[in-house]
């Protein structure tokens, strides 16, 4: 059996589904996931093992205008990812219209190397499925698709069919990580992605942009259990109000949905301690960004 093993990046628009494609082609939540834009910051690596291929998914933070030095790290990374990979899915909501966001993207899609895949999500949220046609067509004559991939992430509708066409578009190959793996990311990082995704969950507004967060400690204690402290900065003291709550509520429920989810994929106990600070403007100091995990070699 010919074996095949590769790298797809995941391009496109914030908030259309990038991250929970990702979660369901590998059949595990590695990559954080809320309805608010610009949730993924950071380049994230899934693993999808099969008998005869090896497919490592690269999630990338949204395509978008920055409006900060944060903004234009997460644009970079979704740039940088088309050089490393040997094909690219171009993710639309079919549920949004086709606009500049889009037309941003094409061009620079239009000068990648790769093959691209045309993957229109949330099909499922469509009350008519002859709305596809029309779509297609409007994407249609943007560029030569290698492919046009109708899918739902959330009901995993059309997935088997974008497998396949990912398969045919990698090189012949072996494996490249263990067929367990399923990121390249530590539980470190993973663990302070599950913190960020529980404060967007329970703030609006202009925090959960606002908000990073840093793991102090990560430790495995003799009992089995693991100890994690954890810091949530914001950028006012306005903002650190609100993300204690009153009587530190909201963060005693940010802390105890956080550890319900890291011991699931640790699959041990975890004692989990949150502190929130304020860090002043720190999406547009460079020394912040670097200090919170946001730099690259172009930044």
């Amino acid at each position: 059996m010919t074996h095949h093993s590769g790298f797809a990046a995941l391009i496109g628009r914030p908030n259309v589904g990038k991250s929970t494609l990702m979660n369901a082609m590998i059949g595990e939540k590695i990559a954080i996931m809320s309805d608010r834009p610009q949730t993924t910051r950071n380049r994230i690596m899934g693993i999808l093992s099969t008998a005869d291929a090896q497919i490592m998914f690269l999630d990338t933070p949204g395509i978008h205008k920055p409006l900060h030095k944060l903004g234009e790290y997460m644009n970079r990374q979704a740039e940088q990812a088309l050089e490393q990979v040997d094909v690219a899915c171009f993710v639309v909501d079919v549920t949004e219209k086709k606009g500049p966001g889009e037309a941003f993207i094409l061009a620079r899609l239009r000068q990648a190397k790769v093959p691209v895949l045309l993957v229109l999500n949330k099909i499922d949220a469509l009350e008519d499925k002859a709305q596809l046609l029309h779509i297609i067509t409007t994407y249609a004559g943007e560029m030569p698709f290698a492919a046009v991939l109708p899918v739902s992430a959330l009901t995993h509708e059309g997935l088997d069919e974008l497998q396949k066409e990912l398969v045919r578009h990698l090189p012949e190959g072996p494996d490249l990580y263990p067929e367990d793996e399923l990121t390249d990311q530590p539980m470190r990082a993973i663990a302070k992605e599950m913190i960020r995704e529980k404060v967007l969950l329970h703030t609006r507004d202009e925090i959960p942009h606002a908000i990073a967060v840093e793991v102090d400690d990560f430790k495995d204690r003799p009992s089995g259990t693991v100890y994690i402290s954890a810091t949530l900065y914001v950028e006012r003291e306005s903002q650190k109000g609100i993300v204690i709550g009153a009587k530190g509520a909201l963060l005693k429920k940010i802390g105890q949905e956080a550890r319900r989810d890291i011991e699931g994929l640790t699959g041990t106990g975890v004692y989990l301690d949150l502190w929130v600070k304020v860090r002043p403007g720190w999406r547009n100091k460079k020394k912040a960004l670097k200090e919170f995990g946001y730099e690259d070699e172009r930044s």
